[in-house]
């Protein structure tokens, strides 16, 4: 019975998203968005939060009528064009216009004309960064820098990201425009990362439905995970908010899906590389190249992935390190862990925040479990290293969303990793692989005849 558990809920769950051909769950998806997206226009506090909502709304809640209009014409002719697979991603491409670039092109064509309240501050930030880099050579400002503005644009003055970061900031040092604005070199990166990912992923199950044919008892349908991992990371809320008001973990996130998706595909090199670039952005990515490079050890694949997970981050730091070793440090080492010239704003109320400040010493306990959790996985991962990516993902992902509840400064959005990451995994698994067997002893004989990966 213990045995049979995980089967039965992997069946409910492949039920509830495989409803009315996955409808079902389209239309829930894009109702529930729209309502967030209407409460957000109505009760945020934060401006451009407002904005995205008023139009988002629209949206989403077109996409859902779009559904409700497939889902009748599935009821009279089943095998109709208009509800298949094809149309699904095409309203999903619609839906994300519509609720993410669209606002996002409207802000950023605001805030070109002079509306101040279009931008959340990590777009400042990193476009200051890319200012500064291209002026000095250096993204970052020194402590004693910091120090001298005024008190209210100390926070400012600091960029807590990976010194590529600033990349994204480089055409608003050139010229001042909307085209300039950091989100749209963020959907940019964002958009070119996905369509990797599923060009790989779709390429690899095509040849694999060749290769082995569909057995008895049922195979994954591996274009429809897909479909789900991508509106995972693209037209789910939490994404599309980030993405139009903010939008710098847009980019992580789809380098990460992208070095998993060529994790899946048996290409560790290539797998180093994507998250290697993430890593170079952002500390976000780095427990994940950790990850993909124990995957890839045990693998006998581990330099290779290692070469670009570790060696891109190393190399983008080395330009900053030997401009301004300081400025590099108080930023990105002094500031997010507490110790610079302002603190964190990032204080949603998860347990390991509320635990910080509502317990006496709650900063040792929130410290003292976030360390426990991070031991309960290397213990994991020393004891059961993850064999396919799909198992990967679900570290990943399980383990971001733990550090995410404990962690003392957080934010809701950072949410939108652990969350596609989760959906994403499904997508990795091999075509001629059912999807109620284990992953990982069925994956570890096609790697062997894939000859071990390529890079």
């Amino acid at each position: 019975m213990t045995a049979a558990a995980p089967t039965v809920r992997r069946r409910g769950w492949r039920a509830v998203d495989s409803a009315a051909g996955g409808l079902a769950l389209d239309l829930g998806l894009y109702a529930a968005s729209a309502g967030f997206a209407a409460i957000t226009a109505a009760t945020s506090t934060l401006l451009p939060h407002r904005a995205w909502g008023g139009t988002a709304a629209v949206g989403y809640l077109l996409a859902a009528l779009a559904v409700a209009s497939q889902l009748l014409v599935r009821r009279r002719h089943p095998d109709s064009p208009l509800v298949g697979l094809p149309a699904r991603w095409a309203l999903t491409g619609f839906a994300w216009v519509t609720t993410a670039l669209l606002p996002l092109v409207q802000q950023s064509v605001e805030r070109a004309g002079g509306r101040t309240d279009r931008a959340q501050e990590e777009v400042h930030v990193v476009e200051q960064a890319g200012t500064r880099l291209a002026e000095h050579g250096t993204p970052y400002l020194g402590h004693d820098a910091i120090a001298a503005l005024p008190a209210d644009e100390r926070l400012l003055g600091y960029t807590p990201y990976q010194p590529g970061m600033a990349l994204f900031g480089l055409p608003r040092a050139i010229a001042d425009g909307w085209w300039t604005d950091a989100r749209v070199w963020f959907a940019v990166g964002t958009a070119l990362a996905l369509a990797l990912a599923v060009a790989t992923l779709r390429a690899h199950h095509r040849a694999g439905r060749t290769a082995a044919p569909a057995q008895a008892g049922g195979t994954t349908r591996p274009n429809a995970a897909l479909l789900r991992g991508v509106q995972a990371a693209t037209v789910l809320p939490i994404c599309a908010l980030t993405l139009a008001t903010g939008g710098d973990d847009l980019p992580i996130l789809a380098l990460c899906l992208l070095a998993l998706a060529f994790a899946g595909t048996h290409r560790p090199g290539r797998a180093g590389l994507a998250v290697g670039v993430a890593g170079a952005l952002k500390l976000f990515a780095w427990p994940i190249a950790l990850v993909l490079i124990i995957w890839g050890a045990n693998r006998r694949a581990g330099t290779r992935v290692a070469a670009g997970a570790i060696g891109l981050p190393v190399a983008a730091l080395l330009p900053a390190l030997l401009v301004d070793r300081d400025a590099l440090v108080e930023n990105v080492l002094r500031f997010p862990l507490g110790h610079g010239l302002v603190t964190s704003p990032a204080q949603s109320p998860f347990p390991g925040y509320l635990i910080a400040t509502g317990l006496p010493g709650g900063r040792y306990i929130a410290a003292a479990l976030l360390v426990a959790a991070g031991a309960a996985i290397a213990v994991r991962l020393a004891r059961r290293p993850p064999r396919t990516a799909v198992a990967t993902a679900l570290i990943c992902g399980y383990g971001l969303l733990a550090a995410i509840a404990l962690m003392p400064t957080t934010r809701f959005g950072y949410l939108l990793y652990p969350l596609a990451l989760l959906i994403w995994a499904p997508a990795l698994r091999a075509p001629e692989q059912p999807a109620t067997e284990p992953a990982e002893p069925l994956l570890s004989g096609n790697w062997r005849a894939a000859g071990r990966g390529r890079a």
